[in-house]
């Protein structure tokens, strides 16, 4: 059902039937874009709410309490959804949308990313440090890498380098590799100083942590997301 667009016949109000979720605890694991109106998994989407005064409010966790909306994440599509007063016709009522509602949702996908990773980080899933890094691709350990912001050139493809000969070797992917968090970033998720090369190792924090920055990274570039393999794909938010 994934990409398909819904019948606006369906159902005595068309496709505005199924905008409305059933509150945070759903487990439809595909819903429908309030904005293209197409049916996507909800890895694809981000889901909004009301807030106290009426207000759309991204729950890029999809925590939050009461019915809700979702949308495709990308800027693109959020912007499309407020030109046509989408949030309003899955709502069914007026919504105020904040001036600065596509900056907030970057802010939270970005935190939604950083508490993944923290968890992944106590879970002892994340290594840091370019030795470490080196040894957890060598012995095939490693999933992802992450670069921070920071991180030169000449040590990127070092560790670029080392994780395609692995992947030739073993005949699969190269590891997913993740670039746009700082370095001050990860020294706060992972609670060590100057932390510029991790690796992440498998684990269920780890898939949740790519399928949050695979999120962020399609919401601000309208793409497929990052560079590398499809892990963590299936992972909750």
């Amino acid at each position: 059902m994934t990409g398909q667009v819904l019948d606006n016949s369906q159902g005595p109000n068309g496709a505005d039937d199924a905008l409305l979720d059933g509150g945070p605890h759903n487990r439809d694991r595909e819903r429908l874009c309030v904005a293209t109106r197409e049916v996507r998994p909800v890895s694809d989407l981000i889901r909004f709410v009301l807030g106290p005064q009426g207000e759309a409010v991204p729950d890029v966790k999809c925590r939050l309490p009461g019915r809700g909306v979702w949308l495709t994440a990308t800027q693109a599509a959020l912007h499309e959804a407020i030109a046509r007063k989408a949030f309003a016709r899955g709502f069914k009522r007026d919504v105020r949308i904040p001036t600065d509602l596509a900056d907030q949702t970057e802010r939270l996908l970005v935190q939604a990313s950083l508490d993944a990773l923290a968890i992944a980080g106590k879970a002892g899933l994340a290594t840091a440090g370019f030795a470490k890094v080196t040894a957890a691709l060598e012995n095939g350990t490693a999933v992802a890498m992450v670069h921070a912001v920071e991180a030169a050139g000449d040590g990127r493809r070092k560790l670029d380098a080392i994780a395609r000969r692995q992947a030739v070797e073993r005949g699969a992917e190269s590891p997913p590799v993740i670039e746009f968090l700082t370095s001050a970033q990860l020294d706060l998720a992972l609670c060590r100083s100057n932390v510029i090369h991790a690796a992440l190792l498998a684990g269920p924090a780890s898939d949740t942590f790519l399928s949050r920055s695979r999120r962020l990274q399609r919401y601000r570039a309208g793409g497929a997301g990052d560079r590398g393999n499809q892990a963590g794909e299936g992972a909750t938010h």
